[in-house]
């Protein structure tokens, strides 16, 4: 992999589809995948195929018929796991296993019950099985971020001399700082033989809202993989967002000079894609494909982005696929806004009678929340003197709403 590429490893159809509302039926599991790789991501982690047959069933039909992406399924660090996530993945032109052991004290002594020495020989086991069965093998030591840097050197290096071709590790729970993951990556890079041979790689979680800035963190570090979700979907509060990390690598590129394989443009409709897929989309204030990313109301930024978009937005909506900008009328709208979507309507109103209208505005937009297109035709119907004012757009606009 190169060092100045950054590699989109996506895992909307794994670790996102685990989140609650959030599974998908095989055929729309297909689609989305196909979309992904129309997107231009590197990886696609299909599933956990010892899961359900289910699972199983999609990851192989997304591993014969989709073809540009690395195609994964995630295994245990178990016999059964690994044969069975190979079979899956075995159609797939390019094929990865990805291994994952828990190494933090507290998921050993706990969840799994083992020593550390166990789980030493079981990631030397696990990794050169799967270096028989897949084209490439990742391994991720669960809960990295609350393992012992000197433990976690060590099980990364097994790892490693075994034959993993990437390491990721995993703020499983949200955990980290953006300095405490960047500080991880530094320690294994200076500290285990061959790590500069292999891939490294970031995988965020957003409970403490850390999930991008995390990631972020990593390739300043000299991360090459990032693994994510379209709409930040996954467990809990959800995984880093893959349109974040990609629209922050772009309005960024002078502290990320990094290059990646995405089509930006693509980012809106996967995004709509999706929320219709599953039982929710992102929440209107959610970044860069939100329905309020691009909207406006204040009348000072209204303003501004009337005069010019980039007083108040540091990237075009077409830029990401959205089709455009809005401007949102309300109570903190001002006259600029107001004026220039009556225009659009077709109402050019002289200075005078916009100071009505603009009186009348405010007034209206005071007692309802939301001032609709309707409401300004009626407004300003009933405020000119002559009703042969109305412009003949504006006639087409109330036919319309008929």
């Amino acid at each position: 992999m190169s060092n100045d590429r950054v590699y989109f490893f996506d895992t909307t159809l794994r670790d996102g589809e685990q989140s609650p509302g959030c599974s998908m039926t095989q055929h729309e599991k297909l689609q989305m995948a196909q979309s992904l790789a129309d997107l231009g991501v590197d990886v696609i982690e299909a599933g956990f195929a010892i899961s359900s047959d289910g699972d199983f069933a999609s990851i192989e039909t997304i591993a014969q018929e989709v073809r540009g992406p690395v195609i994964a399924s995630l295994a245990r660090a178990k016999t059964e796991d690994i044969e069975r996530a190979g079979q899956a993945v075995k159609k797939a032109k390019r094929s990865r296993i990805h291994i994952f052991l828990a190494s933090s004290d507290i998921h050993l002594e706990y969840k799994l019950k083992i020593s550390r020495e166990q789980a030493i020989e079981n990631t030397a086991k696990a990794v050169a099985l799967g270096k028989t069965l897949a084209d490439e093998v990742e391994f991720s030591p669960e809960d990295a971020t609350r393992t012992s840097h000197d433990f976690l050197c060590q099980i990364v290096g097994v790892a490693i001399e075994a034959g993993a071709n990437v390491i990721n590790l995993p703020d499983t729970v949200g955990y980290a700082t953006p300095s405490d993951y960047a500080g991880m990556f530094r320690v294994i890079r200076e500290r285990v033989p061959g790590a500069d041979k292999v891939t490294l790689s970031a995988h965020t979680h957003d409970d403490l809202g850390l999930a991008v800035a995390n990631a972020l963190a990593a390739i300043d570090a000299g991360v090459r993989q990032v693994e994510c979700t379209i709409n930040g979907i996954g467990e809990r509060a959800g995984n880093a967002a893959l349109e974040e990390i990609a629209a922050a690598l772009r309005v960024r590129a002078d502290r990320y000079p990094v290059e990646h394989g995405l089509n930006l443009e693509k980012l809106y409709p996967i995004s709509q894609q999706l929320a219709g897929t599953i039982s929710f989309g992102p929440s209107p204030n959610k970044a860069i494909v939100g329905s309020n990313a691009f909207a406006h109301e204040a009348g000072i930024h209204q303003h501004g982005v009337l005069s010019n978009p980039l007083t108040y937005e540091i990237m075009t909506p077409a830029s990401v696929g959205v089709p455009t900008n809005r401007m949102v009328l309300g109570k903190h709208s001002g006259r600029h806004a107001l004026r220039s979507r009556l225009i659009a309507l077709g109402y050019n109103l002289a200075p005078a009678d916009l100071d009505i209208a603009y009186r009348a505005f405010t007034e209206l937009a005071d007692k309802k929340k939301a001032i609709y297109d309707l409401d300004l035709i009626n407004l300003v119907a009933h405020h000119q003197r002559h009703e042969d004012l109305i412009g003949e757009a504006a006639t087409e606009t109330i036919a319309r709403s008929n």
